[in-house]
């Protein structure tokens, strides 16, 4: 029976059967052929690490702040980072070897790194199964470790070789001992339900599907992709939850972003009643706006993988660990969502 149908209410049985919520700091496995990773129920993404498009990262102004987040999570022991290749490029995997590297070994043992395979530039040898193990190989170089907790595709591209062929390639990193789970991203359902049924074929299961999820684009909830992921015990993980810093409180119609920010692009009249329903929710419990949009995420099941360049956006991110959005402050919000769009690859539903 599947997770959605065995679970009735919006928000806390949501919640609870997913996370457990036993703590303040709650759990979440990704499934492995050898061994699983229990994770925490946010993760810190960062693109934003090392990336100059369209964040404008510049190492002697940045890095300083990237250091603030990265002691933080460590000491609360929620230290899960989620990188690439694809940014920076490169350097994303750079900035987290580095600081991997000026970490106590007693702490390092409590980070959790993962990273992604980006099939670009596309040419043969690089989707065969060697490409993806080399690909694995030269990000822990980078990094500096011997072995990620997930390895994931970064954008659905089958040709050449296809999907079987990266099914294998995957199923190769984990059997070197490479990577202890392995995952997508950007993958539609029925493109995540033939990499499910491939790696089965290796005994490997399919961990987690990273896709752009959070109140300004629902289309992973409305298509069934998010039930789809519960049925497999795939995990997915929300990129984008804060829309870009669009639901951090932050901006409003009054106050617009800058630069080129294409997740969660929606016009500011919808945008607006959604933040005035958060603002009030978040005064109400005394936390900041963004908790309120990231705790919704983890409401519906998923994990959401909240952006942070200092110290003080991690802290504001991790208190949406210590509470859980009531069934009716849920629905509230469902009802001024966005269903959103999918203009583009890199954009699954």
């Amino acid at each position: 029976m599947g997770f959605i149908r065995r679970t009735q209410k919006l928000g806390e049985s949501l919640f609870e059967f997913f996370y457990g919520f036993s703590s303040p700091i709650a759990k979440v496995t990704l499934k492995g052929k050898r061994q699983n990773v229990d994770v925490p129920a946010t993760c810190c993404g960062t693109w934003s690490w090392g990336e100059k498009r369209p964040w404008g990262y510049q190492e002697e102004r940045d890095l300083p702040g990237i250091k603030e987040v990265w002691d933080q999570l460590n000491k609360e022991k929620i230290g899960f980072y989620d990188g690439a290749e694809g940014y920076g490029p490169l350097e994303n995997e750079r900035i987290i070897g580095k600081l991997l590297k000026d970490t106590s070994e007693e702490e390092r043992r409590e980070v959790i790194i993962a990273t992604k395979w980006l099939p670009f530039p596309i040419f043969p040898g690089r989707l065969w199964p060697v490409g993806i193990v080399g690909a694995l190989q030269r990000s822990l170089e980078r990094l500096g470790v011997d072995q990620v907790d997930l390895y994931q595709v970064h954008i659905p591209v089958f040709v050449f070789y296809g999907i079987e062929s990266i099914a294998k390639g995957l199923a190769d990193c984990v059997e070197l001992g490479l990577t202890k789970t392995v995952g997508v991203s950007n993958y539609n359902e029925e493109q995540m339900v033939r990499m499910y049924d491939e790696l089965k074929k290796y005994g490997v299961p399919l961990a987690s599907n990273q896709i752009e999820y959070n109140l300004l684009r629902t289309v992973p909830e409305k298509s069934g992709l998010l039930a789809a992921c519960h049925e497999r015990d795939i995990v997915p993980l929300a990129y984008s939850p804060l829309a870009q810093g669009r639901l951090t409180g932050k901006y409003s119609s009054k106050n617009l972003p800058t630069g080129r920010r294409i997740y969660g692009n929606q016009p500011w009249e919808v945008i607006d009643p959604l933040l005035d329903a958060m603002k009030e929710i978040a005064n109400k419990r005394e936390v900041p706006v963004s908790a309120i949009a990231l705790n919704w995420v983890m409401c519906k099941g998923a994990i959401p993988l909240g952006g942070a360049r200092n110290g003080r956006q991690a802290g504001e991110n991790s208190k949406a660990l210590g509470f859980r959005l009531t069934d009716e402050e849920v629905q509230r919000l469902d009802e001024l969502s966005v269903e959103g769009n999918t203009l583009a690859i890199v954009q699954a539903g």
